[in-house]
């Protein structure tokens, strides 16, 4: 349990956050096909100028009530926070392509963390009108009701999802031989273009697991406490508590998430440990 100075913090972190996502997600659902300016970071990156939108009217609202706390965006270099315990981490727009196309999965991603420990995450659905909280210790919700994952699910009859490595094509063998391994066994997958969104369908029992490469703190850092207070199991590739930094993600119930790592260890693992 928390005690009070923590849950008055954790309190006064969720209504900001409350604020930050409940802005962005307007300024989407206003826009949503229509991007505006579209401009290419990389290789099948883009950030539109609604993503910028989104993430101004997330950091002010931050700024305005913590302005010494640190802030990892995607759309932003660090800011701030050098003598700050906690940072932000925030994903304004997750799935700006599918935001482009029109396609309705997207979502807004903030996260509270203290270094690697995560303490607070919200993600909207803007869209949907869903919003997905998880605070540590405290357990995960939706729309303020409790939210487990499916964690008496078979893999004979588990919904997967995963993401492409689309800004890594060079890993597309050994990944589609990971991939092809675990449609073999489960029933069947979904690749529905939001790292966030995935995460928190696992959470609330919508998918049975979720697995990528090579994805960002911003990506992960909400979904995936929501996946563990939701009493699912997070690691990279390898088992390891590590996704933070190496961008390789594995999400599941227990039962799901040993068969998961089982499969991507034979293939797609070996191509991206370092060295």
């Amino acid at each position: 349990m928390l005690g009070n100075k923590a849950a008055i913090e954790i309190s006064e972190l969720e209504r900001v956050a409350r604020q930050a996502v409940a802005a962005a997600g307007k300024t989407i659902s206003g826009r949503m096909g229509r991007p505006g300016l579209v401009r290419h970071k990389g290789q099948a990156d883009y950030v539109t100028e609604v993503d910028k939108a989104c993430e101004r009217a997330i950091l002010e609202v931050i700024q305005c009530n913590f302005p010494s706390h640190g802030v990892l965006s995607e759309e932003s270099p660090f800011m701030g926070g050098e003598r700050s315990e906690l940072t932000w981490i925030v994903d304004p727009l997750d799935g700006t392509t599918n935001f482009i196309h029109g396609f309705p999965m997207v979502s807004v991603s903030v996260a509270v963390a203290r270094g690697e420990e995560v303490l607070l995450a919200l993600i909207l659905d803007p869209l949907r009108g869903e919003l997905f909280m998880a605070k540590r210790g405290l357990g995960a919700e939706l729309n303020g009701e409790p939210i487990r994952v499916r964690d008496r699910a078979s893999v004979s009859d588990a919904l997967m999802a995963t993401g492409f490595p689309h800004r890594a094509k060079h890993y597309l063998d050994p990944y589609m031989a990971a991939m092809g391994r675990i449609l073999q066994e489960a029933n069947d997958l979904r690749r529905a273009g939001s790292a966030a969104l995935d995460l928190a369908y696992v959470a609330c029992g919508r998918l049975d697991g979720f697995w990528e490469p090579g994805l960002k703190p911003w990506d992960v850092a909400a979904g995936s406490l929501l996946v563990k207070e939701a009493g699912g199991i997070v690691t990279d590739f390898w088992g390891n508590p590590d996704y933070l930094l190496n961008g390789h993600i594995v999400a599941a119930p227990k039962r799901i998430h040993g068969f998961l790592l089982e499969q991507i260890s034979h293939e797609l693992a070996p191509a991206l440990r370092p060295g």
